[in-house]
Formats: C-alpha cells, sequence, structure tokens
C-alpha cells in the first residue's frame, strides 16, 4: 500500500479560498507546513508566490488550486482524489532572482523574485536609468517609466504585458525590459544569460525619483539595484501532468 501523503493547506483571505481550505482539511486531514510532504496552496497566482516565499525554507513542494483569477501557476480546483492527483503531479524546480538595492539614505535593501525585479518612476518625470550587464556598461541612460528583469516563470506576467518576451521555462536566459522606453525610441530590451549580473543606477534621483520591487515587494527611493539569478534557491511547484509551465508557456503564446 502506498504511504498516504502528509499534507499542509494554507489559503487566501478570499471567501472561496477559506471555504475551500475548510472543506478539503476535513476531507484530506492536515498537518503543519513543516510536517509535510506537500503544501496546497488555495489562491491565486499572488498567493502562490507569497507562499513560495514563505516556506522556502521547507524545501517541500507546493502544489496550488485555483481559487483567484488568472491562476497561471495554479491547478484546476477539485476537491475530489487530491491524494491522487499530487501522487501524479509532475514537479518543475526554479531558481529566483536576487535584488540587492541601495536607497538615497545609504540603506541596503536584499530580496528575492521569483517572477521579477522592477524599477518603476515614484514621480511625474520619467526615471533615467544607467543599465551595466556584467561590469560592462551597455545603455548610458534609458528614460522610461520603469524597466525589469524577468525569469522564464515570470515572463508571461508583468514582463508580457510591457511587450515583453515569453521565455521558455527551461531556458538560462533573463528578460531586460523596458516600461514605455522614451529614450532610445527603438529600445525593445535584451535577453541575457542566466549567469548576467544586471546593474542599474538611478539618474537624477532627486529630481526622478524611482522604486524598486521583487515581485511587488516595494523599496522606495532607490539609487541603484543589483539583480543576478539566484541559483543556490530553488523553489518546488507541482502541476497536473500536460499542464506544467513549459507546456503553460506555449500555450499562452498561441492564445
Amino acid at each position: 500500500m502506498a504511504k498516504r501523503l502528509k499534507i499542509a493547506f494554507v489559503a487566501s483571505e478570499v471567501a472561496s479560498a477559506q471555504d475551500a481550505l475548510t472543506r478539503l482539511s476535513a476531507r484530506y486531514g492536515a498537518v503543519n507546513p513543516d510536517a509535510a510532504d506537500v503544501i496546497v496552496a488555495l489562491g491565486g497566482d499572488g498567493f502562490m508566490l507569497d507562499t513560495l516565499h514563505k516556506m522556502q525554507h521547507l524545501s517541500v513542494p507546493v502544489y496550488g488550486m485555483n481559487r483567484g483569477t488568472v491562476g497561471f501557476l495554479m491547478n484546476g480546483y477539485n476537491e475530489d482524489a487530491l491524494d491522487v492527483r499530487l501522487a501524479a503531479a509532475e514537479e518543475e524546480v526554479i531558481n529566483p532572482l536576487s535584488m540587492q538595492a541601495e536607497c538615497r539614505d545609504g540603506t541596503i535593501h536584499n530580496a528575492l523574485a521569483i517572477n521579477e525585479v522592477s524599477l518603476l518612476r515614484a514621480g511625474q518625470q520619467a526615471a533615467k536609468l544607467r543599465i551595466t550587464v556584467d561590469g560592462k556598461l551597455r545603455l548610458e541612460e534609458l528614460v522610461c517609466d520603469g524597466a525589469m528583469i524577468s525569469t522564464p516563470a515570470g515572463s508571461t506576467a508583468y514582463n508580457y504585458s510591457a511587450h515583453g518576451p515569453i521565455l521558455p521555462i527551461g531556458s538560462d536566459v533573463l528578460a531586460l525590459t523596458a516600461v514605455a522606453p522614451f529614450r532610445p525610441r527603438r529600445w525593445r530590451g535584451a535577453l541575457l544569460p542566466k549567469t548576467s549580473v544586471v546593474r542599474f543606477d538611478v539618474l537624477e534621483p532627486e529630481k526622478r525619483p524611482v522604486m524598486a520591487g521583487a515581485d511587488s515587494q516595494p523599496v522606495r527611493d532607490v539609487v541603484s539595484v543589483e539583480i543576478r539569478s539566484e541559483p543556490t534557491v530553488s523553489h518546488r511547484i507541482m502541476f497536473d501532468p500536460g499542464h506544467g509551465l513549459e507546456e503553460r508557456l506555449i500555450r499562452e503564446q498561441f492564445s
């Protein structure tokens, strides 16, 4: 007889997720996350990202069921045969981005991002950014509403809304995408090796303030932001067979 999986259920605050939490916990039993074989996250993509960050230290796979809107990182919601679905699920392992941001007051902020690290103007005027890749100056001045570095897993999120490319999940590539670029007018961003270290320096930060975000965790009044992939940290995400990230990324391009 196969060993029964120990499941921890976590849910967002929305009513549909809380209702699902109550029913599934009663039906399948529930343990604390630190005693679980798998964590089932009930909510939307934002809650899934939050769960992955919070449970990172446990190295336990997370299986999401959509109780939100888009649910790109989630599986379809169905209360039946959950134990069978979990046993058959396929696992994807992704590495986050590491962000180190320096603020005008000299403070340093470090954070991890599964989807993207973004810089956005925080005032009325466009941001002015200088871009350096692996210590080499690549763009002296980008005038824009913002810019971001995206992972393959996050390439269909904010990056795609900003007309950035969708990246295959297995590719060792990062997307550098501008948000509403003004100058250079025809600049469309860049594809960079996963090993790249990208630095943004904010020009005229007093006049043109900029905020940075790692998966929407805001840091205000930044003067520089350095971003790199973090291979020492891995997030394990589970999907129903045939519905993994690679298939979803391909399907998104034909929708």
